[in-house]
């Protein structure tokens, strides 16, 4: 019989059965950590992907709206006789199209669109507003902003290039013998009339509807209306991004300075208490800054963006026309 002697670690060793790791458990851990990590690397990948996928498509845009074709004309719509101009802006970067639409006085209302439609831009109704200032003998100059000019696109620039083109718009309407020229403008169209304004002395008064101004706050809340994504991840990727289609810094959009400017010339500022688009609170920043006796703010309670004219539009008429009658006498003393 033969006997076996057990070592002290044989005794301490557990039985080894099939399938089993001799890898130590400490051995383990390591390669799970990395199968974790990764995982988590990949997962973090593909979100960086998505996130810059979509302030890529945002970005895109906001550069390039959809904008849609022209639907009709003045004549056509209210039968009232027009002129097709086109007019470089004061930089002389681009051309303008739009409508001449004369009367036999010299005073001259410019319609400024909004961000997103062309110079109808049917919600407002902008071919209302036509009839009824011509009826009151002003020429109207209705037109395309360079986003809109399905002729040759360009980039939405939130006012930069915007104002330019409205100051070629306003140089045309002098250069048509007018004495008195109003801007009557919409949206990111009023805020494009309110940066027109810090560059240019043709404009005796301005109607800004809905006013919109371009900044980080404004554009992050009208994202806010269609995603929930924080604000201090969309602030800085719409920096970086928006420059690569617009051509333009985020922060060179003069709001706050617009917001705070004493302009010399009456403001009529219209907005609705219900605008998701346009904060209030930049068309009450603009009117707490003017001290021209004829500025005012108009809050109508309720109202939505752009919408105050069909909402209520007997006393929409009433007080612009009065507006407008002041401007005039102001102008002649």
């Amino acid at each position: 019989m033969t006997s076996t002697t057990m070592t002290p670690q044989a005794w301490e060793s557990p039985p080894y059965s099939p399938g089993q790791s001799l890898l130590p458990l400490e051995s383990k851990v390591p390669r799970r950590l990395h199968r974790l990590l990764l995982v988590a690397s990949i997962l973090l990948g593909i979100a960086a992907f998505f996130l810059v996928a979509l302030f890529t498509v945002v970005s895109y845009l906001f550069a390039y709206p959809s904008v849609p074709a022209l639907q009709s004309n003045p004549m056509a719509a209210r039968n009232l006789m027009y002129e097709d101009v086109r007019f470089e802006s004061a930089d002389h970067a681009s051309e303008v199209n739009g409508w001449w639409i004369p009367s036999a006085g010299d005073r001259t209302v410019i319609l400024s669109h909004g961000y997103g439609t062309n110079r109808e831009e049917s919600w407002v109704p902008m071919y209302d507003i036509a009839s009824l200032l011509h009826e009151q003998s002003y020429n109207v100059l209705m037109f395309d902003y360079g986003y809109a000019d399905s002729s040759d696109r360009q980039p939405a620039t939130g006012g930069i290039a915007e104002s330019q083109q409205l100051i070629g718009a306003l140089q045309l309407a002098r250069d048509k013998g007018s004495g008195e020229v109003i801007v009557w403008g919409f949206s990111m169209g009023a805020g494009t009339a309110l940066q027109a304004a810090l560059q240019s002395d043709l404009i005796d008064g301005m109607i800004l509807d809905s006013t919109f101004l371009p900044d980080s706050d404004t554009i992050y809340s009208n994202i806010r209306n269609y995603a929930n994504v924080p604000k201090s991840l969309t602030v800085p990727l719409l920096s970086r991004f928006l420059p690569l289609f617009t051509g333009t810094q985020l922060n060179r959009i003069p709001s706050a300075q617009a917001q705070t400017t004493d302009y010399s010339v009456p403001i009529l500022l219209i907005h609705g208490t219900n605008d998701d688009k346009a904060p209030i609170g930049i068309s009450e920043n603009v009117a707490a800054s003017q001290t021209n006796p004829l500025s005012e703010l108009w809050v109508v309670p309720g109202a939505l963006h752009e919408m105050i004219f069909r909402a209520h539009p007997e006393e929409y008429v009433a007080r612009t026309t009065a507006f407008l009658q002041a401007v005039d006498r102001q102008r002649h003393g």
